[in-house]
């Protein structure tokens, strides 16, 4: 029920709780590998629990876990017992059915007393027994049914809970174990007294390491304008409110809603209001008349409030004189053209319009119609529409205002407006009803397929339907980023059409429900497409048929495409041009320029995308605008041209941003950021990932700018960070997994971070996942980078703990395989295919310094500094251990090169593996000016007994198996374990042994 119910709050942006949120996604991505996890967050009242409950239950819901939701009830101490977990249970007992049902199954009489929809209860047994069986077969209910998905259990208002909840909640929390389930309890801060019985129950939980406390602080200043820039739906709130709002609120959240209503389209609260009013009713009567007319429009021109007020001029300036004397109207600024009036303050004009009379304000608000009808002069013509269909809405008269608002919407769509616009589709939703059929077919056409978005999807007609309204509404809500509500008006169309009567239109939903899918997460978008494609197939060419088929080429050249995909995608260019569809034919021509930049044909693709991106700016199709600036970015990226991808991902920003298109401008950020760590500029990818991710309101936009932010962890050695926001990466993207420019990259950062934490075999599990995957057709760049991260880590891992020989040559095996397909026009990106070899080689024991040598000429032109700082270790580590005239000059050459890049970038495991090498072929580093350590063992400051302790655990041996080897005890052996590991400022035995076979600790061969 809750993954179809929208938010109660009155603000549609979530504001200032991104370290809050993170921590609730990172718990459900925990728990989706059954690690049961529990959560207390408190607060003050208003502060935002609730809001932020309902964020994180719709995130978890489309993540599909099964969500439910008991609260507290405010009845005392004698309050009834169990309440929260009753109606939690009664939610998972509607939604499960049969298999909480089953689950129940020998045990009903007891657990009805908590759910009495499972049977009878027992007799009443008043025994400590009887009770604790209760808990635990609550318990253990919970477990099995969250044995196989996850599972949300959201307990509201601690602070009313009954004693039995308490201790219920108590034992649960200590008692589960392996299961798929979020515990998620809330409570008011506020409320707690010193001897609240809650308080108690507070500190015991506290001293659970389990058990994670979230106490929410208040907004500060601009968390607060951002929150009103999200109620009022503009991108900048005044500055002044935002400060006055800010100071009456003291940053809480409810009260910046309740003084944003106050201020805005609620109702001032009465003390308020009464103490504004007081300066309006000492005004003579008169100007109490100008002002009440005055107050219906936030500043109103002189020729029109004369019109609209009926006085004659003499009267009119007596009133404005008095009302601006008492400061209650002030002129409009030189700037707003003054020739009009406005109230001080908005608090003034919102009292006014709250004391009016209902009947009084509609009346006014026809008057103002009326009066803007006979003379359109009377306004700019800018707001000319906007405003009469405002008053004619507020003046009740459904069949002037219907054809208003359309009008309306027509307009602010031609701004990029979108917010503006899905409001007043609502309200034409609204008004639909209300009006005849012979006003609805006077109504003005509100667009085409020509246009954005793509409406009239039926027969030709010459004024829009209600499933028009809809179709705007949907494409306005996605490119608002309200793809849940988009859904919703999608899924609405969809009941209302018949496809055998109207294919057209519905393969429009259908595949407009395939973006909003893909876009929120939901699924890849596939199957929605799918069925468009279905009912388009034998229809005869149209604007819709085009659309369909240009979409699907984009999906599968995002997804794995051939020579039938450029048959496809030549056809939807050529039935756009056939029916005049300009905006298809450009997107279906980005496709083909996509498609030519991936057969490597020269630049004749990137002439063609700057082509398009010319046209669609003249058309004004945001969409197709964000579409080809990401194309420009991703394909001169994907050739090695970082530096021009991040200039042309600037311009697209700035592009995009000028529009108000803040989600799009994320998204090509992400590009930015991923051109910026390639070439090495990693604090400038650190300040655009700070700066948008706010922004980024797709699953795809948020997954990719956390992923950009583990890459950067990762290289800089954070490992647990790494670690952390790439399971949040992981939990952005949802469903949506199965593309490769999202899904390959996340493997191979995981495979990285997995080898990193000397998680062997974690990592080729992972590495195993991505061969599923494979083959890819048309995704050569993205197979080529997991290839080598799997190229890699088997070199690193060959001989560790955690993946057995056999288990490593079958994967090398299949690594080598994939790389066989690979060609070098194939990957674009300089040396791609010669890096992988060399790693191939190291990994069968064979390195080979010239493989290394022509992977370094190839990166040499470009300025990758990461990239050729590890092939010049990798390429050094190959001369050493080759040996021959020159090898350690040379060796030294680059270690020294390799070593100012690593400190450089501050990339700390590339400089500390280079110092290690260097430290055992006994080479200075250029600038460290200090004697080197006779081996790496020494530089570790491992004791002789350490040493003897490493190679055991770098052989995989147990504690008490390193006893027994060395006539130790256990316990002894422990202490050596950790003191080693503790030198060697690793986490983990893994780790260790990594180090040790990095260092190549314990070969037999001969010291370089």
């Amino acid at each position: 029920m809750l993954c179809s119910v929208e938010s109660r709050s009155i603000s549609p942006v979530f504001v200032g709780r991104a370290e809050e949120s993170s921590t609730l996604l990172a718990a459900l991505a925990r728990a989706a590998t059954g690690e049961p996890q529990v959560l207390v967050v408190g607060g003050e009242a208003g502060v935002g629990k609730t809001r932020l409950l309902e964020e994180f239950l719709a995130a978890a819901c489309e993540q599909d876990a099964t969500v439910a939701v008991g609260g507290c009830l405010e009845l005392g101490a004698e309050g009834l017992p169990f309440a929260p977990f009753a109606t939690a249970l009664r939610t998972l007992h509607r939604k499960l059915g049969d298999e909480m049902t089953a689950a129940a199954a020998g045990r009903e009489a007891e657990l009805a007393r908590l759910l009495p929809e499972l049977g009878s209860a027992g007799r009443d047994v008043h025994d400590q027994e009887g009770r604790a069986r209760l808990f635990e077969l609550t318990v253990r209910l919970l477990e099995r049914l969250a044995g196989e998905r996850t599972i949300v259990l959201a307990l509201e208002d601690l602070h009313w809970a009954d004693r039995s909840t308490r201790e219920l909640l108590g034992y649960l929390v200590r008692s589960v174990q392996s299961a798929r389930l979020v515990v998620l309890a809330t409570y008011r801060s506020d409320d707690v007294h010193r001897r609240h019985p809650l308080r108690p129950f507070l500190a015991e939980l506290d001293r659970l390491r389990s058990v994670q406390r979230i106490e929410l602080p208040r907004l500060v200043e601009d968390e607060v304008r951002a929150q009103l820039a999200g109620i009022r739906g503009v991108p900048e709130p005044d500055h002044g409110l935002v400060q006055e709002i800010f100071e009456r609120s003291e940053g809480n959240p409810f009260f910046v809603e309740e003084l944003a209503l106050s201020g805005g389209d609620g109702r001032l609260s009465e003390s308020l209001r009464d103490l504004l009013l007081v300066r309006i009713e000492e005004l003579p009567e008169t100007a109490q008349r100008v002002v009440r007319v005055a107050a219906r429009t936030t500043t109103v021109e002189h020729t029109l409030l004369a019109a609209v007020s009926g006085l004659g001029e003499d009267e009119l300036i007596e009133g404005l004189r008095a009302a601006v004397g008492a400061n209650v109207l002030v002129p409009a600024a030189p700037d707003e053209d003054g020739d009009g009036y406005r109230f001080r303050h908005a608090l003034l004009r919102e009292a006014v319009i709250d004391d009016l009379l209902p009947g009084e304000r509609t009346r006014l608000s026809r008057r103002y119609a009326e009066a803007l009808e006979a003379d359109p002069g009377l306004v700019r013509p800018e707001e000319r529409v906007t405003r009469l269909a405002s008053y004619w809405y507020y003046a009740r008269d459904a069949a002037k205002a219907l054809p208003a608002v359309v009008q309306a919407i027509e307009e602010t769509r031609e701004r990029h407006a979108y917010a503006e616009e899905l409001k007043l589709l609502e309200r034409a939703m609204e008004l639909w009803d209300e009006v005849d059929e012979a006003t609805r077919l006077a109504l003005p056409h509100m667009g085409s397929l020509e246009s954005y978005p793509p409406c009239g999807c039926g027969p030709e007609k010459s004024h829009p339907e209600f499933l028009d309204l809809l179709a705007e509404a949907a494409a306005a809500a996605r490119v608002d980023g309200m793809r849940e509500q988009g859904l919703s008006f999608v899924k609405k169309a969809l009941k209302l059409i018949d496809p055998a009567k109207d294919p057209k239109r519905a393969a429009w939903f259908w595949m407009e429900r395939s973006r909003l899918t893909a876009g929120s997460g939901r699924g890849n978008g596939w199957a929605e497409l799918a069925e468009a494609l279905k009912l388009v197939e034998d229809q005869p060419p149209s604007p819709v048929q085009a659309d369909v088929l240009s979409n699907a080429a984009n999906w599968l050249v995002l997804h794995g495409w051939d020579d039938r995909t450029v048959e496809m995608t030549e056809r939807a260019v050529e039935v756009a041009r056939e029916v005049g569809a300009l905006e298809v034919e450009l997107n279906a021509r980005v496709t083909l320029a996509t498609m030519r930049a991936e057969r490597n044909e020269e630049d004749g693709w990137l002439a063609e995308l700057f082509e398009t991106r010319e046209q669609a700016g003249r058309i004004g199709a945001p969409r197709l605008l964000m579409r080809i600036h990401a194309s420009v970015t991703d394909q001169l990226e994907k050739y090695g041209r970082s530096a021009e991808a991040v200039e042309a991902g600037r311009e697209g920003i700035d592009e995009l941003r000028r529009r108000g298109l803040y989600d799009a401008a994320a998204f090509l950020a992400g590009n930015v950021a991923e051109s910026l760590i390639t070439l090495g500029q990693w604090p400038q990818a650190d300040e655009v990932i700070q700066e948008w991710s706010r922004y980024a309101g797709g699953s795809r936009a948020r997954a990719a700018m956390v992923k950009n932010a583990a890459t950067l962890a990762l290289l800089r050695g954070q490992h647990e960070e790494s670690r952390r926001l790439l399971t949040t990466a992981r939990a952005h993207m949802g469903k949506n997994d199965g593309e490769p420019q999202y899904e390959l990259p996340l493997i191979f950062s995981e495979i990285a971070c997995a080898a990193a934490h000397g998680e062997t075999a974690e990592a080729a599990a992972m590495l195993r996942r991505g061969f599923e995957m494979l083959p890819l057709p048309g995704q050569a760049p993205y197979v080529a980078q997991f290839l080598l991260a799997g190229a890699e880590f088997l070199a690193d891992a060959a001989g560790l703990p955690g993946v057995a020989a056999q288990e490593h040559a079958a994967l090398l095996d299949r690594l080598a395989k994939e790389a066989d397909r690979l060609t070098q026009k194939q990957v674009r990106r300089p040396a791609m295919v010669l890096h992988i070899q060399a790693e191939l080689a190291r990994a069968r024991g064979a390195d080979d310094p010239a493989l290394w040598a022509r992977t370094a000429a190839g990166l040499e032109p470009y300025a990758f500094a990461y990239q050729r700082a590890r092939v010049r270790h990798r390429w050094a580590a190959a001369l050493l251990a080759a040996g021959g005239d020159g090898a350690r000059d040379q060796a030294a050459e680059l270690l020294t090169a390799a070593h100012s890049a690593a400190e450089d970038l501050t990339a700390e495991p590339l400089r500390a593996e280079i110092e290690r090498l260097a430290g055992r072929a006994r080479i200075a580093l250029g600038g460290d000016g200090g004697e080197t350590p006779a081996d790496a063992v020494e530089s570790l400051g491992l004791t002789a007994r350490e040493q003897d302790v490493l190679r055991l655990v770098a052989a995989g041996r147990s504690n008490r198996q390193i006893a027994e080897e060395l006539f130790i005890s256990p316990k002894t052996a422990s202490v050596h374990v950790s003191n080693m590991m503790a030198k060697l400022g690793v986490a983990g035995r893994g780790e260790a042994a990594a180090v040790a076979h990095k260092l190549r600790l314990f070969e037999r061969a001969e010291p370089v």
